[in-house]
């Protein structure tokens, strides 16, 4: 039994290592977060980094935002694809978003996503990073949010006093992994709840079911599904796909049959051994549009 627990905690410290790559910093300096309604770790959006090692980048960067129905957020779709997207040389940054069962609303999540990407672009010699090529990535309600961005992005502001809002926040492309894409029929109603509240306006609705926003300057994006989803229905990659088609937006599409919602790479680091098919298909994808060599 002793040598199962020194077993146990040596695994324990390489989990933690992995998992504090880089200390977190907020998206706004301190006491400046637009919106918050507190001071506590909840009420203070940040990132945390996870830089490639010297020689192995590749000069692309993630920002990905982990699903939780907007009332948590999964450490294994954010962390573990952080560390995933590491070791193939991609920077990633992991977005703490503020949160429905913190008492906060949209826009603060899209405002959070927005930020958290200028604030790569605006610190790119730093991270050593391609201010052109970053990224977003998001599962479940963490895709809706990706896909909101996908869809709701800005220029930024020429003339702001903050360098950092002078950034655009359109992302370079997205990875959308079994997303909550419509607030429509086949939406996820707990993360729509969390996001909107008991009754918001049809308009609102329509506004953030994004298949509803795709023109043709939308970003490229890679989305997967699995058949079997009880929780987000297929539709929604089905939706999102059929308006990208239809605006002329590249994307690449996956349904597998097999695999119940929220199931992430399927495997842990460090190894990564057996991951879901999914992750195979993302690097030949993300080497066709310079993330990867």
């Amino acid at each position: 039994m002793k040598i199962l627990a020194i077993l146990a905690a040596a695994f324990l410290g390489t989990a933690l290592t992995l998992a504090q790559s880089g200390p977190a910093f907020p998206l706004w300096p301190e006491g400046t977060t637009p919106g918050a309604t507190g001071t506590t770790p909840k009420d203070i959006p940040d990132l945390t980094p996870y830089l490639p090692e010297k020689g192995k980048e590749t000069g692309a960067a993630m920002v990905i935002c982990p699903g939780g129905g907007y009332g948590g957020l999964a450490p294994h779709e954010g962390n573990d694809y952080a560390e995933f997207l590491r070791q193939h040389g991609i920077a990633s940054f992991v977005l703490k978003y503020r949160l429905g069962s913190s008492g906060y609303r949209h826009p603060i999540m899209l405002n959070d996503a927005a930020r958290a990407l200028r604030l790569v672009r605006s610190r790119a010699v730093e991270f050593g990073v391609d201010p052109q090529r970053v990224g977003i990535m998001g599962s479940s309600a963490g895709g809706h949010l990706a896909s909101t961005l996908l869809t709701h992005y800005d220029g930024g502001k020429a003339d702001a006093s903050d360098p950092v809002e002078r950034q655009s926040s359109r992302p370079t492309l997205a990875v959308l992994c079994y997303p909550v894409v419509t607030l429509g029929e086949f939406t996820h109603q707990g993360s729509k709840k969390n996001l909107l509240g008991d009754n918001p306006s049809p308009e609102l609705v329509d506004f953030l079911s994004n298949e509803k926003q795709v023109t043709k300057d939308t970003p490229p994006a890679f989305m997967w599904h699995t058949w079997e989803d009880q929780a987000v229905p297929v539709e929604n990659v089905l939706q999102l796909a059929t308006a990208m088609r239809k605006a002329g937006v590249k994307f690449d599409l996956h349904i597998y049959q097999k695999g119940q919602h929220g199931i992430g790479l399927q495997s842990r680091p460090p190894a990564f051994e057996n991951p879901h098919p999914w992750a195979a298909d993302l690097l030949v994808w993300l080497k066709v549009q310079g993330f990867v060599k």
